[in-house]
Protein backbone atom coordinates (compact mmCIF):
# COMPACT_ATOMS: atom_id res chain seq x y z
CA UNK A 1 0.00 0.00 0.00
CA UNK A 2 2.61 2.41 0.54
CA UNK A 3 4.07 4.37 -2.07
CA UNK A 4 5.42 7.81 -2.44
CA UNK A 5 2.91 9.41 0.44
CA UNK A 6 1.50 11.72 -2.04
CA UNK A 7 -1.31 13.37 -0.01
CA UNK A 8 -4.44 15.38 -1.63
CA UNK A 9 -6.82 17.06 0.51
CA UNK A 10 -10.14 17.44 -1.27
CA UNK A 11 -12.41 20.35 0.09
CA UNK A 12 -15.77 20.71 -1.65
CA UNK A 13 -16.92 24.38 -1.71
CA UNK A 14 -20.05 26.29 -2.07
CA UNK A 15 -20.28 30.27 -1.68
CA UNK A 16 -17.65 29.68 0.79
CA UNK A 17 -15.83 33.25 0.10
CA UNK A 18 -15.43 34.27 3.44
CA UNK A 19 -14.34 31.34 4.78
CA UNK A 20 -11.53 30.25 2.31
CA UNK A 21 -8.54 32.55 2.80
CA UNK A 22 -8.48 31.81 5.99
CA UNK A 23 -9.15 27.77 5.55
CA UNK A 24 -6.11 28.29 2.68
CA UNK A 25 -3.63 29.81 5.55
CA UNK A 26 -4.24 27.56 8.13
CA UNK A 27 -3.86 24.14 5.51
CA UNK A 28 -0.76 25.66 3.60
CA UNK A 29 0.97 25.36 7.35
CA UNK A 30 -0.38 22.41 8.36
CA UNK A 31 1.02 20.70 4.65
CA UNK A 32 4.07 22.75 4.47
CA UNK A 33 4.77 21.12 8.05
CA UNK A 34 4.49 17.57 7.27
CA UNK A 35 6.00 18.19 3.62
CA UNK A 36 8.72 19.54 5.89
CA UNK A 37 8.97 16.52 8.17
CA UNK A 38 8.88 13.94 5.31
CA UNK A 39 5.27 12.83 6.68
CA UNK A 40 4.30 13.40 2.91
CA UNK A 41 5.64 13.97 -0.43
CA UNK A 42 6.27 17.36 -1.56
CA UNK A 43 3.68 17.00 -4.40
CA UNK A 44 1.10 16.73 -2.16
CA UNK A 45 -2.22 19.39 -3.02
CA UNK A 46 -4.76 21.11 -1.68
CA UNK A 47 -7.78 20.37 -3.80
CA UNK A 48 -10.90 23.08 -3.28
CA UNK A 49 -13.76 22.11 -5.44
CA UNK A 50 -16.09 24.55 -6.49
CA UNK A 51 -19.86 23.15 -6.72
CA UNK A 52 -21.71 25.47 -8.51
CA UNK A 53 -20.70 28.88 -5.90
CA UNK A 54 -22.86 31.77 -6.86
CA UNK A 55 -20.14 34.57 -5.24
CA UNK A 56 -16.49 34.56 -5.35
CA UNK A 57 -15.32 31.39 -4.47
CA UNK A 58 -14.06 30.38 -7.76
CA UNK A 59 -12.38 33.49 -8.23
CA UNK A 60 -10.11 32.77 -4.65
CA UNK A 61 -9.49 29.26 -6.24
CA UNK A 62 -7.71 30.45 -9.22
CA UNK A 63 -6.07 33.26 -7.34
CA UNK A 64 -4.92 30.87 -4.85
CA UNK A 65 -3.79 28.26 -7.28
CA UNK A 66 -1.99 31.37 -10.04
CA UNK A 67 -0.04 32.38 -6.52
CA UNK A 68 0.58 28.65 -5.10
CA UNK A 69 1.62 25.16 -6.67
CA UNK A 70 0.53 23.54 -3.32
CA UNK A 71 -3.45 24.80 -4.34
CA UNK A 72 -5.20 23.00 -7.46
CA UNK A 73 -8.64 23.88 -7.74
CA UNK A 74 -11.61 21.86 -9.67
CA UNK A 75 -14.99 23.89 -10.90
CA UNK A 76 -17.88 22.05 -11.59
CA UNK A 77 -20.16 23.08 -14.16
CA UNK A 78 -23.06 23.63 -12.00
CA UNK A 79 -24.08 23.06 -8.48
CA UNK A 80 -24.64 19.56 -7.94
CA UNK A 81 -24.71 18.96 -3.99
CA UNK A 82 -21.93 18.25 -1.44
CA UNK A 83 -21.96 14.34 -1.99
CA UNK A 84 -21.70 14.82 -6.09
CA UNK A 85 -19.11 17.90 -5.22
CA UNK A 86 -16.93 15.19 -2.75
CA UNK A 87 -17.13 12.29 -5.21
CA UNK A 88 -16.10 14.75 -8.10
CA UNK A 89 -12.65 15.67 -6.23
CA UNK A 90 -12.17 12.29 -5.04
CA UNK A 91 -12.31 10.97 -8.67
CA UNK A 92 -10.62 13.32 -9.87
CA UNK A 93 -7.23 13.33 -8.00
CA UNK A 94 -7.33 9.53 -7.25
CA UNK A 95 -4.66 8.79 -9.62
CA UNK A 96 -2.59 11.58 -8.77
CA UNK A 97 -1.87 10.67 -4.68
CA UNK A 98 -1.65 7.84 -2.40
CA UNK A 99 -4.07 9.07 -0.49
CA UNK A 100 -6.68 11.18 0.01
CA UNK A 101 -8.48 13.15 2.87
CA UNK A 102 -11.63 14.76 2.40
CA UNK A 103 -13.00 17.57 4.79
CA UNK A 104 -15.20 20.50 5.04
CA UNK A 105 -14.18 24.04 4.32
CA UNK A 106 -15.62 26.05 6.95
CA UNK A 107 -12.65 25.04 9.29
CA UNK A 108 -14.85 22.87 12.00
CA UNK A 109 -13.24 19.47 10.98
CA UNK A 110 -9.83 19.40 13.58
CA UNK A 111 -7.02 19.87 10.75
CA UNK A 112 -4.48 18.62 13.52
CA UNK A 113 -5.91 15.27 13.15
CA UNK A 114 -4.31 14.88 9.88
CA UNK A 115 -0.70 13.77 10.68
CA UNK A 116 -2.65 10.97 12.65
CA UNK A 117 -4.51 9.93 9.56
CA UNK A 118 -1.10 9.92 7.72
CA UNK A 119 0.00 7.50 10.27
CA UNK A 120 -2.66 5.22 10.54
CA UNK A 121 -2.42 5.31 6.83
CA UNK A 122 1.28 3.94 7.20
CA UNK A 123 0.16 1.40 9.44
CA UNK A 124 -1.84 -0.57 6.97
CA UNK A 125 -5.06 0.96 6.40
CA UNK A 126 -6.87 2.11 3.68
CA UNK A 127 -9.96 3.87 5.16
CA UNK A 128 -9.02 6.11 8.36
CA UNK A 129 -12.37 8.18 9.92
CA UNK A 130 -12.47 10.94 12.06
CA UNK A 131 -15.10 10.54 14.47
CA UNK A 132 -16.35 13.28 16.41
CA UNK A 133 -15.21 12.98 20.25
CA UNK A 134 -18.20 14.85 21.55
CA UNK A 135 -21.33 17.13 20.90
CA UNK A 136 -20.55 19.89 23.27
CA UNK A 137 -20.44 22.11 20.51
CA UNK A 138 -24.28 21.66 19.38
CA UNK A 139 -27.61 22.60 20.41
CA UNK A 140 -29.15 20.44 22.21
CA UNK A 141 -31.51 19.87 19.24
CA UNK A 142 -29.13 18.92 16.79
CA UNK A 143 -27.46 16.77 19.12
CA UNK A 144 -30.59 14.78 19.54
CA UNK A 145 -31.54 14.44 16.16
CA UNK A 146 -27.90 13.31 14.59
CA UNK A 147 -28.14 10.72 18.13
CA UNK A 148 -31.34 9.57 16.61
CA UNK A 149 -30.11 9.47 12.82
CA UNK A 150 -27.28 7.00 13.80
CA UNK A 151 -29.30 4.95 15.68
CA UNK A 152 -32.02 5.36 12.94
CA UNK A 153 -29.35 3.65 10.70
CA UNK A 154 -28.52 1.24 12.80
CA UNK A 155 -31.68 -0.17 13.35
CA UNK A 156 -32.33 -0.20 9.99
CA UNK A 157 -29.15 -3.03 9.39
CA UNK A 158 -26.97 0.09 7.50
CA UNK A 159 -23.81 0.05 8.41
CA UNK A 160 -22.71 3.17 9.27
CA UNK A 161 -19.91 4.80 11.39
CA UNK A 162 -21.39 6.54 14.80
CA UNK A 163 -20.31 10.23 14.73
CA UNK A 164 -18.60 10.46 11.44
CA UNK A 165 -19.69 12.92 8.94
CA UNK A 166 -17.09 13.35 5.87
CA UNK A 167 -13.95 13.72 7.30
CA UNK A 168 -11.70 10.75 6.29
CA UNK A 169 -8.55 9.16 4.47
CA UNK A 170 -8.92 7.04 2.05
CA UNK A 171 -6.47 5.18 0.34
CA UNK A 172 -6.02 5.05 -3.71
CA UNK A 173 -6.92 1.78 -3.58
CA UNK A 174 -9.87 1.94 -1.37
CA UNK A 175 -10.53 5.31 -3.94
CA UNK A 176 -10.73 2.18 -7.11
CA UNK A 177 -13.16 0.46 -5.03
CA UNK A 178 -15.54 3.28 -4.24
CA UNK A 179 -15.34 4.16 -7.99
CA UNK A 180 -17.29 0.86 -8.78
CA UNK A 181 -20.35 2.04 -6.54
CA UNK A 182 -22.44 3.34 -9.52
CA UNK A 183 -25.70 4.70 -7.78
CA UNK A 184 -26.61 8.32 -8.96
CA UNK A 185 -28.08 8.48 -5.36
CA UNK A 186 -25.10 9.39 -3.26
CA UNK A 187 -24.82 9.08 0.31
CA UNK A 188 -21.22 8.08 0.80
CA UNK A 189 -20.95 7.59 4.61
CA UNK A 190 -23.01 4.63 4.32
CA UNK A 191 -21.28 3.70 0.91
CA UNK A 192 -17.59 4.10 2.05
CA UNK A 193 -17.98 1.46 4.98
CA UNK A 194 -19.29 -1.17 2.11
CA UNK A 195 -15.96 -1.23 0.15
CA UNK A 196 -14.77 -3.54 2.91
CA UNK A 197 -10.83 -2.99 3.32
CA UNK A 198 -9.14 -2.04 6.68
CA UNK A 199 -9.58 0.89 8.53
CA UNK A 200 -10.00 2.62 11.85
CA UNK A 201 -10.99 5.33 13.55
CA UNK A 202 -9.78 8.72 14.91
CA UNK A 203 -11.11 10.91 17.69
CA UNK A 204 -11.31 14.57 16.94
CA UNK A 205 -13.40 18.02 18.78
CA UNK A 206 -15.63 20.09 16.02
CA UNK A 207 -15.10 23.12 16.64
CA UNK A 208 -17.35 26.39 15.36
CA UNK A 209 -17.42 27.47 11.60
CA UNK A 210 -15.09 30.15 11.71
CA UNK A 211 -17.04 32.38 9.12
CA UNK A 212 -20.41 32.67 6.98
CA UNK A 213 -23.43 30.55 6.85
CA UNK A 214 -23.68 26.56 7.85
CA UNK A 215 -24.89 24.74 4.35
CA UNK A 216 -27.07 22.57 6.04
CA UNK A 217 -29.99 24.15 7.53
CA UNK A 218 -32.80 21.58 8.85
CA UNK A 219 -34.30 21.45 5.85
CA UNK A 220 -31.38 19.68 4.03
CA UNK A 221 -30.48 17.78 6.73
CA UNK A 222 -33.72 16.31 7.14
CA UNK A 223 -33.52 15.46 3.42
CA UNK A 224 -30.15 14.36 3.76
CA UNK A 225 -31.53 11.74 6.05
CA UNK A 226 -33.95 10.67 4.10
CA UNK A 227 -31.12 10.14 1.60
CA UNK A 228 -29.47 7.87 3.57
CA UNK A 229 -32.16 5.65 5.33
CA UNK A 230 -33.79 5.07 1.55
CA UNK A 231 -30.55 4.61 -0.43
CA UNK A 232 -29.61 1.84 2.52
CA UNK A 233 -32.62 0.15 3.78
CA UNK A 234 -35.62 -1.38 2.44
CA UNK A 235 -36.73 -1.79 6.10
CA UNK A 236 -39.40 1.03 5.67
CA UNK A 237 -41.26 -0.81 2.63
CA UNK A 238 -41.42 -3.71 4.97
CA UNK A 239 -42.65 -1.76 7.91
CA UNK A 240 -45.90 -0.55 5.94
CA UNK A 241 -46.52 -3.95 4.66
CA UNK A 242 -46.98 -5.08 8.20
CA UNK A 243 -48.51 -2.14 9.62
CA UNK A 244 -51.42 -3.02 6.58
CA UNK A 245 -51.40 -6.62 7.47
CA UNK A 246 -52.19 -5.33 11.44
CA UNK A 247 -54.27 -2.79 10.34
CA UNK A 248 -56.17 -5.50 8.39
CA UNK A 249 -56.26 -8.02 11.23
CA UNK A 250 -57.68 -5.31 13.36
CA UNK A 251 -60.65 -4.67 10.27
CA UNK A 252 -61.53 -8.36 10.23
CA UNK A 253 -61.99 -8.40 13.64
CA UNK A 254 -63.99 -5.39 14.12
CA UNK A 255 -66.17 -6.47 11.10
CA UNK A 256 -67.11 -10.03 13.16
CA UNK A 257 -67.85 -7.67 16.01
CA UNK A 258 -70.15 -5.14 14.29
CA UNK A 259 -71.89 -7.57 12.49
CA UNK A 260 -72.49 -9.72 16.06
CA UNK A 261 -73.73 -6.65 17.37
CA UNK A 262 -75.82 -5.68 14.49
CA UNK A 263 -77.44 -9.59 14.61
CA UNK A 264 -78.24 -8.71 18.29
CA UNK A 265 -80.10 -5.57 17.61
CA UNK A 266 -77.65 -3.21 19.92
CA UNK A 267 -76.30 -1.28 16.86
CA UNK A 268 -74.94 1.76 17.84
CA UNK A 269 -74.19 5.12 16.60
CA UNK A 270 -70.52 5.01 16.83
CA UNK A 271 -69.68 8.32 14.28
CA UNK A 272 -66.72 9.72 16.43
CA UNK A 273 -65.25 6.30 15.54
CA UNK A 274 -65.88 5.95 12.25
CA UNK A 275 -64.41 9.19 11.47
CA UNK A 276 -61.08 8.83 13.44
CA UNK A 277 -60.84 5.60 11.63
CA UNK A 278 -61.12 7.10 8.21
CA UNK A 279 -59.13 9.82 8.74
CA UNK A 280 -55.95 7.43 10.68
CA UNK A 281 -56.13 5.03 7.42
CA UNK A 282 -56.55 7.57 4.76
CA UNK A 283 -53.37 9.22 7.17
CA UNK A 284 -51.69 6.23 6.61
CA UNK A 285 -52.22 5.27 2.96
CA UNK A 286 -50.80 8.50 2.34
CA UNK A 287 -48.21 7.94 3.77
CA UNK A 288 -47.65 4.53 2.62
CA UNK A 289 -47.51 5.84 -0.89
CA UNK A 290 -45.25 8.36 -0.12
CA UNK A 291 -42.56 5.91 1.32
CA UNK A 292 -43.28 3.86 -1.49
CA UNK A 293 -42.86 7.08 -3.89
CA UNK A 294 -39.34 8.20 -2.44
CA UNK A 295 -38.48 4.53 -3.31
CA UNK A 296 -39.74 4.93 -6.86
CA UNK A 297 -38.53 8.12 -7.20
CA UNK A 298 -34.85 6.79 -6.90
CA UNK A 299 -35.38 4.13 -9.29
CA UNK A 300 -36.36 6.39 -11.99
CA UNK A 301 -33.41 8.52 -11.12
CA UNK A 302 -31.37 5.25 -11.38
CA UNK A 303 -32.73 4.27 -14.46
CA UNK A 304 -31.95 7.50 -16.36
CA UNK A 305 -28.36 7.02 -15.05
CA UNK A 306 -27.00 10.89 -15.31
CA UNK A 307 -23.78 12.13 -14.77
CA UNK A 308 -23.29 12.31 -10.90
CA UNK A 309 -21.15 15.51 -11.62
CA UNK A 310 -19.62 17.05 -14.71
CA UNK A 311 -15.94 19.02 -14.65
CA UNK A 312 -15.51 22.17 -16.34
CA UNK A 313 -11.99 23.07 -15.42
CA UNK A 314 -9.21 21.52 -13.49
CA UNK A 315 -6.36 23.80 -12.12
CA UNK A 316 -3.21 21.54 -11.14
CA UNK A 317 0.54 21.95 -11.40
Amino acid sequence: MMGQNILYLVIPCYNEQEVLPETAKRLKEKMSEMIRSGAVSPDSRVVFVDDGSKDKTWELIAGLHAQDDLFSGIKLSRNKGHQNALLAGLMTVKDKADMVISMDADLQDDINVVDQMVEKYKEENDIVYGVRSSRQTDTFFKKFTAQGFYKVMKALGVEIVYNHADYRLMSKRALEGLEQFSEVNLFLRGIVPLIGYPSCTVEYERGERFAGESKYPLKKMLSFACEGITSFSVKPIRLITSLGFIIFSISIIMLIYFLVVYLMGKTVAGWTTIVISVWAIGGLQLLALGVIGEYIGKIYMETKARPKFIVQEFLNK
